[in-house]
């Protein structure tokens, strides 16, 4: 039988109103991750919170040590769920997290949270990369406007081409309503 789990990448507070580095509709994808963390754990999942903080000096947010790097409180860590702490955009890179997966049998991995264009990319590419079978909760993650060559692109346009690019090879996207729904 497969073993799943599902794994929160960085809903932190800088990225909400008020933070360092607001994301597009962060409340809407914070409450829909919040849905998500309420399911498995009354399944009993397994429940994995990333979070990032930056090793740099006078980082832009995340910074070590601040309220901003703290994990929201819409999807607190309750006693006897794994935490990671990362310093890169991948949460996989120079972490505990691949062998974590491991040690407890994971086959499939569930992701939800922020940024879309960055650490919702990166992982869900490593985590196919190493054999997972990845599930990205599109509405569960947030992006920001991006800025290219004197263009602005749309968070939502941002969020939708890597969703779409990550739907191609990569995972399955999906929206909460339908993962909830076991769709």
């Amino acid at each position: 039988m497969a073993k799943s789990a599902l794994i929160l990448i960085d809903i932190q507070n800088d990225y909400f109103p008020g933070g360092k580095w607001e994301l597009h509709k962060i409340e809407d994808s914070a409450r829909n991750a919040a849905r998500l963390l309420e399911q498995a754990r009354a399944a009993g999942q397994m429940i994995v919170h990333v979070h990032h903080e930056f090793k740099a000096e006078n980082p832009p947010f995340f910074a070590p040590g601040t309220p901003g790097a703290d994990i929201h409180t819409s999807v607190a860590p309750k006693d006897g769920e794994h935490k990671v702490l990362k310093h890169y955009a991948n949460a996989f890179r120079e972490t505990n997290l691949q062998a974590l997966l491991a040690d407890h049998d994971v086959s499939d991995v569930t992701i939800a949270g922020d940024m879309s264009h960055m650490c919702i990319d990166a992982a869900a590419r490593n985590a196919a990369d190493i054999g997972l079978n990845v599930t990205v909760v599109e509405d569960a993650c947030s992006s920001r406007d991006l800025e290219f060559n004197g263009d602005v692109i749309p968070a939502e346009q941002v969020h939708k081409a890597y969703m779409s690019a990550l739907s191609f090879a990569y995972a399955t996207v999906v929206s909460t309503s339908d993962y909830l729904a076991g769709a």
